[in-house]
């Protein structure tokens, strides 16, 4: 999986062993053996024998294309989709006529059976590595809780139902169920790049039923059953629920790590294997590799085919100036020419005269261009090996041509379309400008009371005042920081819903040092500027956050997290203050967020949407913020449902999606909007 990159050709990266011959028997049996499709998933934690009665996939993986007894058939039934290569089959056919054969079926077989022997040995080195990175893959050791003690096992081994304990900087060896880990209430930090191509942290966390599992003696007396969706290709979905102990908890895509991802940052963490081998979401999107025919191949076919048309052509013409001059004179030659037994007339001697020019005429049909551009490619292939400008100094790793063919691949496309920058290029989020309550913040004027562009020289502010600021952090309008230190309550609110509206986790690298893991620079960006304005985001808990507002520490209650997706395009949380106040915080696409306001909001609707044109114009990425006081009675009410919904495992997501629209509705566009600066620098390797 390591070496798996977003946009390789499937197949061409995710692979492979020493050899299938390398391989194990069982181990192949495995790979190979064919599973029923599932409608749910039963797993049970350390009942292996429980578990193998539902057949599910053991955890090798195959990505290869051929095995020895399969790769003659299949290679040559895909060699012969080249027009070429199919014609001079033909044309070896004819040539085992005697009645029609002018040359020797020697002539023809020989360039055949070279070119399709040059080409098997490309086909068969390319998936050699695949084989090869399979079995590396399948070899890989991860340690598996078996009667209580933790054992060193091969990935291949690896089973549904079992219990594994991943170390800092590890692989995750198939889709886990989070358990418990090293740091505090089960959380664990994990990279996901070879899934998304995203290099920021991102969070997940156990269940709290289960975080406390932190020790062996413990996790192998856990006997709890997850029923959870069968294996898709979403990685950003998942939905289940664990019963234990007479009681049901739901589970999300936010308890579970993919294979795939690396665990960073966590000194160890325990997974219950839920999917495995092919079943993974990574195996999912995976797909079977393919056999792919580049344009060039296309090309190729289609003059061929025009070449053949105009060899037929030549071969008809000639074929009827046979049969006139046989009927108009060479009827006077018989003694000296006569025509074979099987030859009754001169239409006929015309039919076998048109094969035999097919065959005296077959080289126009250019069988050796194959073989050039099959060494054109292989030398292309090296040229992006060895290409310095493609050398990653950082990594210290090359570019690396999977498939003889990506150069084509590569000219083919014309067009590339990214919603994310991020995707080519750093995405570095700076919080730049904000509206609240109607008043924009973030232009600096002179004296005259005329606009100032931001260059270096601009003074920033000063926030001295605030020990917990980040130094990193630069603004230039004073006047924001003014309305914060008067105690203005629409400022206030703005920053204390961006200090609590968030999946951020704090980390404190020494007494007074706090930096911030978030899994979107946006996020980042946001929770940043609110520390610096005073609203200090500085602990969470699955069912706290603590905040420094203006140098004094709350700590709300953690009642509610509405998550974001591409669907509903906002999060929103619910917390409880220390004074027993329930509040809806919701931040989210100007759009989505206008949709839910309280028809009270027009007037400063309208003064926001100037503000946010305004900086989209500038070229800023934007959002809306909002609140919403909710009633005591109401939300103990909604709650219930919300569990209910939660831990169904019909039509969930729709259930939560309803609920979720019925307390947003009615928003108070109080706080305001924001506007942030994306700056690009240099690139991702």
């Amino acid at each position: 999986d390591g070496a798996r990159r977003r946009g390789a050709p499937a197949g061409g990266s995710l692979s492979i062993s020493h050899g299938l011959d390398q391989l194990p028997a069982h181990a192949m049996e495995l790979c190979a053996k064919k599973h029923p499709p599932e409608e749910e998933r039963r797993v049970k934690a350390n009942a292996r024998e429980y578990n193998e009665k539902f057949q599910y996939a053991s955890n090798c993986i195959k990505t290869s294309k051929y095995n020895i007894i399969t790769f003659l058939p299949i290679n040559l039934f895909e060699q012969f989709q080249e027009v070429a290569n199919t014609y001079f089959l033909f044309l070896l056919i004819l040539q085992l006529i005697p009645q029609i054969s002018s040359l020797s079926w020697f002539t023809t077989i020989v360039p055949l059976v070279l070119v399709l022997t040059i080409t098997a040995v490309k086909d068969a080195t390319d998936d050699y590595f695949r084989h090869k990175s399979d079995n590396q893959v399948n070899s890989r050791q991860s340690q598996v809780l078996i009667n209580g003690i933790l054992q060193q096992e091969q990935w291949m081994h690896v089973r549904v139902g079992d219990i594994i304990k991943l170390e800092n900087n590890q692989f995750v060896a198939a889709d886990l169920l989070l358990l418990s880990s090293s740091e505090p209430h089960g959380l664990c930090y994990i990279e996901t790049a070879e899934l998304d191509g995203e290099t920021n942290m991102k969070v997940r966390q156990a269940i709290p039923v289960t975080s406390e599992l932190s020790d062996t003696s413990k996790l192998a007396h856990f006997d709890g059953e997850v029923i959870c969706e069968p294996p898709n290709n979403k990685l950003d979905k998942f939905s289940g629920t664990l019963y234990w102990k007479e009681s049901k908890h739901p589970l999300s895509n936010q308890n579970m790590l993919l294979r795939g991802c690396v665990l960073r940052n966590t000194e160890w963490c325990f997974g219950l294997v839920i999917f495995a081998g092919p079943d993974t979401k990574l195996m999912q999107n995976s797909g079977r590799t393919k056999f792919k025919r580049t344009s060039i191949d296309r090309l190729m076919n289609t003059l061929v085919l025009w070449i053949f048309g105009f060899l037929v052509c030549m071969g008809v013409i000639l074929a009827i100036g046979n049969s006139i001059w046989e009927y108009e004179v060479g009827a006077c030659f018989q003694i000296y020419l006569p025509w074979d037994e099987a030859v009754d007339s001169a239409f006929f001697s015309g039919f076998l005269s048109f094969w035999s020019y097919i065959i005296i005429l077959n080289t126009v049909v250019p069988i050796s261009l194959y073989v050039s551009v099959e060494v054109i490619r292989l030398g292309h292939s090296y040229f992006i090996n060895w290409d310095k400008k493609m050398y990653c100094a950082k990594r210290c790793t090359p570019a690396e041509a999977r498939t003889t063919t990506l150069n084509e691949e590569l000219g083919q496309v014309e067009y590339i379309f990214s919603d994310k920058t991020g995707t080519l290029t750093q995405n570095i989020m700076i919080f730049n400008k904000c509206s609240i309550d109607g008043k924009s913040y973030g232009d600096v004027y002179d004296l005259e009371g005329h606009r100032v562009e931001v260059t270096e020289s601009t003074p920033k502010v000063d926030f001295s005042y605030n020990p917990l600021r980040d130094s990193k952090f630069s603004f230039y309008d004073v006047n924001l920081v003014e309305s914060v230190r008067r105690d203005d309550p629409p400022t206030h609110k703005f920053f204390r819903l961006l200090a609590l509206c968030h999946t951020v986790m704090p980390e404190e690298k020494k007494e007074g040092t706090l930096v911030y893991q978030a899994q979107s620079p946006d996020e980042g960006a946001l929770v940043t500027a609110a520390r610096n304005f005073g609203f200090v985001f500085r602990a969470r808990t699955p069912e706290t956050i603590t905040v420094v507002e203006m140098g004094e520490t709350v700590v709300y209650k953690l009642l509610a997290i509405l998550d974001f997706d591409n669907v509903r395009k906002r999060m929103s949380v619910i917390v409880q203050s220390p004074k027993g106040e329930l509040t809806l915080y919701c931040k989210g696409a100007d759009t989505i967020v206008y949709n839910l306001l309280h028809p009270s909001c027009g007037p400063l609707k309208e003064k926001t949407t100037e503000h946010l044109e305004e900086f989209a114009g500038e070229g800023l990425r934007t959002l809306v913020v909002a609140y919403k006081d909710l009633d005591e009675a109401y939300f103990e009410g909604w709650r219930r449902r919300h569990h209910e919904a939660s831990t169904a495992l019909v039509e969930r997501e729709e259930k939560l999606a309803q609920l979720y629209e019925e307390i947003e509705a009615d928003l108070m566009e109080g706080p305001g909007s924001s506007g942030e600066h994306r700056s690009l620098l240099g690139q991702d390797p």
